[in-house]
């Protein structure tokens, strides 16, 4: 979008009172260097205008944007299970969105005799390139939130703005990219978020090619929504695979090294606050919920209280 003879990252930004603290963690990360003298040529500051634009707004830590997602108990997203809201830097929102997705991104095993097949939901890297492709080809002169919806069934990754002027559905399936914020995805480039241009919506179809439903893109004027179907939902091939009687689908546990800790602390101890276990691990509080999340789930833990008075045990025999 063009903005006063200027493009939307180039314009300048209503907030100038800008930090950068996440920026340059991601991109110090990265090994790419992140200082003032470089502002200019990554397009966050105007030379001629001696401004922020706003592309260094999005990197910024006070970013208006956001993505919402939501976990819905119903294929028709009218039952809620929860919802989180991410704000920040668009590397916090790239980071924290991608853990709760694969926060929802269960495991189940196929168990026939003595061998067990672990399949899960939802590729990775499916998801991935779905995010990315949200985040970076949006268009972010309108102020309204990605939306990501999950049921049982699929994840919906739902942008602003429909496909750039002079493009199909088919130019993209082709490869054909012509993003929307060009500068923004030169820096994912940089940063190695992306490996090249115009090959991650045909990556996410190769990676269902095996699959009876495919993913799916619905564009309209001012929206993009691409679809990714669950693998381990009933498709043909699984309703034939469940009609073997040995074969039953459980939850795959997966304990990381973090819960490992979790766990042997509790062994030694009564019990934890939600501020212990964020100085135990040196995570931040939204990291701790998704973990303990996890472990309730897994029943690792047990979790007691609300709020300030809430606290981490390990399940009663």
């Amino acid at each position: 979008m063009i903005i006063n003879g200027d493009s939307y990252e180039s314009a300048r930004s209503i907030l100038q009172d800008l930090t950068f603290d996440t920026a340059k963690k991601e991109f110090r990360s990265r090994d790419v260097p992140f200082t003032e003298d470089k502002y200019v040529s990554l397009d966050l500051w105007s030379y001629e205008k001696n401004l922020y634009t706003n592309l260094a707004q999005l990197f910024s830590d006070q970013c208006l944007h956001t993505v919402k997602m939501a976990v819905f108990d119903d294929p028709e997203n009218t039952i809620f299970k929860d919802r989180r809201e991410f704000g920040g830097s668009i590397f916090k929102q790239l980071h924290q969105t991608y853990e709760y997705l694969m926060l929802n991104n269960r495991t189940s095993s196929i168990v026939h005799g003595l061998d067990r097949i672990d399949k899960i939901e939802y590729p990775t890297e499916a998801l991935r390139e779905a995010l990315l492709n949200t985040l970076i080809h949006r268009d972010y002169s309108y102020s309204g939130s990605i939306i990501i919806n999950i049921n049982n069934e699929r994840m919906e990754f739902i942008s602003i703005g429909g496909l750039p002027r002079g493009l199909s559905t088919s130019d993209i399936m082709n490869g054909i990219s012509q993003p929307r914020n060009p500068t923004l995805a030169q820096a994912f480039f940089r940063l190695k978020h992306m490996e090249s241009y115009g090959t991650g919506i045909r990556r996410i179809f190769n990676l269902y090619s095996y699959c009876d439903t495919k993913p799916s893109i619905s564009v309209s004027e001012n929206s993009f929504r691409i679809t990714l179907p669950n693998m381990n939902c009933n498709t043909p091939s699984r309703a034939k695979e469940s009609k073997v009687s040995d074969i039953k689908y459980t939850q795959t546990p997966q304990i990381t090294s973090q819960m490992q800790i979790i766990v042997d602390h509790l062994r030694q101890n009564q019990s934890l606050t939600e501020h212990q276990l964020m100085e135990l691990l040196h995570v931040k509080r939204t990291r701790a919920y998704i973990i303990t999340k996890q472990m309730a789930e897994l029943g690792l833990i047990s979790i007691i209280g609300r709020g300030k008075d809430k606290k981490f045990v390990l399940p009663t025999e």
